[in-house]
């Protein structure tokens, strides 16, 4: 990348502003990785502060009991287990949500939703909707056969917030799927964008290079309407921290059990703040539907 051009997006992006397809593809083809997250860093805080937000969430099983050891301080209650079609889908739902109370639920992935219910996807994500559901939890762009369709839908059946993902995507499709994010953003109420793959390949393991260039690709490439996040369990809390410095701004599935066999320093929401706190940010709760909870003081005071 010349100094001109460098200098010409660093102005844009520090109003606020993306880069265009045409300028993604060269960044995406450049070397050098610093320039690229130096870019993404000041996109995101133009976009979206100093503020990183994130989510605890629990993991309940259909048919499993809901006790309050398991919720622990979920902020997001996830059904587990595949879809199922609509009508049993409906009926976990309602199941569960008896035992979360007010809990935001999210379940499934959208494109198994789409492949079952087809030309029927609206009317069954309506249903989902009236039965207590409150997120889709996965929407993957290199899954769903019309991903803006299918954004549509959910915002034609009443769901808040949509939060794309990238299934198992290798290295060479990452930018192409971040241009999909983009164009999705556009037809519904997209509320963040996981760019790393949530199934991992243990064949073709990708790289720290290649995620936080995803990540940083990702936020150059968003509406400040749109959080880039990335995962805690599945990345870990070194990868995720770092991300923070490529454009990152949200982490998600931290923790919802307060246990910590290793002592109450090492208790998890308390690691996971220090880890936001030490990259230089603020660390503010939220909850599933991407309401802001609670905002962190300092780590330890």
């Amino acid at each position: 990348m010349g100094s001109t051009m460098w200098d010409d997006w660093t102005a844009r992006v520090a109003e606020g502003g993306v880069l265009s397809d045409e300028e993604l593809r060269e960044a995406a083809a450049s070397s050098d990785i610093l320039l690229i997250g130096m870019l993404a860093d000041a996109a995101r805080r133009a976009q979206r502060g100093r503020a990183v937000t994130f989510v605890r969430v629990a993991v309940v099983e259909a048919g499993a009991g809901v006790t309050p050891e398991l919720l622990g301080g979920a902020r997001e209650v996830r059904l587990g287990g595949e879809y199922p079609g609509v009508e049993d889908a409906c009926r976990q739902v309602a199941g569960l949500r008896a035992g979360v109370g007010a809990v935001p639920m999210s379940a499934w992935s959208l494109a198994d939703i789409e492949a079952a219910d087809g030309s029927g996807l609206t009317a069954a994500l309506a249903r989902l909707r009236a039965a207590g559901l409150d997120l889709v939890a996965e929407a993957p762009m290199d899954r769903l056969l019309a991903p803006e369709r299918a954004v549509a839908a959910m915002a034609d059946a009443g769901f808040p917030s949509v939060r794309l993902t990238v299934d198992k995507a290798g290295a060479e499709d990452r930018l192409a799927l971040v241009l999909k994010a983009r164009a999705a953003c556009t037809a519904g109420p997209v509320a963040a964008f996981h760019p790393l793959p949530l199934v991992l390949n243990p064949f073709r393991p990708t790289t720290g290079y290649e995620d936080v260039r995803s990540v940083a690709l990702a936020r150059l490439a968003l509406p400040a309407t749109a959080s880039v996040q990335v995962d805690w369990p599945r990345y870990g809390p070194k990868l995720a921290q770092v991300a923070l410095a490529f454009g990152a701004d949200d982490v998600y599935g931290a923790p919802a059990g307060e246990a910590a066999p290793d002592g109450p320093r090492r208790a998890p929401l308390l690691e996971l703040r220090r880890h936001i706190e030490a990259a230089g940010f603020d660390a503010v709760e939220r909850d599933g539907c991407f309401r802001t909870l609670i905002s962190s003081g300092t780590v330890g005071a």
